[in-house]
């Protein structure tokens, strides 16, 4: 009989569950799905730092035929950009008595021990991502107050991104606690086909609600009575392409059993004027 060992269990979990844990993590976190993640570099550790650039667009002129037109002036290409640095590490870790309870759930996609994992480190990037949602205050103010996210509401929102010039290259996303959301619902204008458009794609396994220019979704992660409108680029997340597994045992602790840790190295900034393309909704 073939006896388990602890650098086998270390490959197969490396060569099974990393690419697995890391398809999962992106599909579950509904936040981090939507928020912009193209960047110029690589990331192999923590601190490690890429850039997130974007031309900006040039003055341009108008001409007029047989006054000026036979001539053009250049501009200067300018860039700007967002230096993002991986500097957060999410973490989760567990202990179990036999490497044969861990070996059992490796080749495993129900494995309860991958998605308590994922589930922690999850968790982590998601009050993380939502911490650096701080809209600006002021000229005009993007933190609003409504106790019923309702018609008005919504349209109010897409008034207020229009104004703040939000580019239309790219959706926009509304993403609402499940007390707001079940407004939504109870909005006949809101939650009618009647009313809206059909395209509903699909993200973080949610089905969206495309109304007034926005795609709609529920995140049973936020408080009672809060919600965000923004814009893919107010944040930008950057990532590790494969989360590391460690598998150890405890005996050097005075201990039986073992200990198996889950992390991945990932960074975020607010990016270029990001704080004009979000906004905050709360209920008080």
């Amino acid at each position: 009989m073939a006896q388990t060992t602890l650098a086998d269990v270390n490959y197969q979990i490396e060569k099974y569950w990393a690419p697995m844990f890391t398809k999962e993590l992106r599909q579950s976190n509904l936040l981090a799905s939507l928020l912009d993640k193209d960047y110029s570099g690589s990331i192999q550790k923590g601190g490690d730092r890429v850039r997130v650039s974007q031309i900006n667009a040039p003055s341009g002129e108008l001409l007029t035929v047989g006054t000026d037109a036979d001539t053009f002036t250049t501009e200067k290409l300018s860039t700007s950009y967002v230096d993002v640095t991986a500097n957060k590490r999410a973490v989760a870790a567990l202990e179990f008595e036999d490497l044969v309870d861990l070996q059992s759930q490796i080749g495993s996609e129900e494995s309860e021990i991958r998605q308590s994992l994922l589930y922690a480190i999850n968790k982590q990037i998601n009050t993380y991502l939502y911490s650096l949602m701080v809209p600006s205050a002021s000229a005009p103010d993007h933190q609003i107050v409504v106790t019923d996210m309702n018609s008005a509401a919504v349209s109010g929102a897409r008034k207020l991104a229009a104004t703040a010039k939000w580019p239309t290259s790219m959706p926009w996303y509304f993403v609402v606690d499940p007390s707001y959301y079940s407004d939504i619902l109870d909005d006949t204008t809101l939650s009618s086909s009647d009313f809206g458009g059909q395209d509903r794609p699909m993200i973080a396994g949610q089905v969206a609600l495309p109304r007034y220019g926005f795609q709609i979704f529920e995140d049973n992660s936020l408080s009672t009575d809060v919600g965000y409108a923004f814009y893919k680029d107010c944040v930008h997340l950057v990532m590790q392409q494969m989360p590391r597994f460690k598998i150890s045992d405890l005996h050097s602790e005075g201990k039986f059993g073992y200990k198996i840790s889950a992390d991945i190295i990932f960074g975020a900034e607010v990016g270029i004027s990001g704080d004009e393309k979000m906004i905050k909704y709360t209920g008080s």
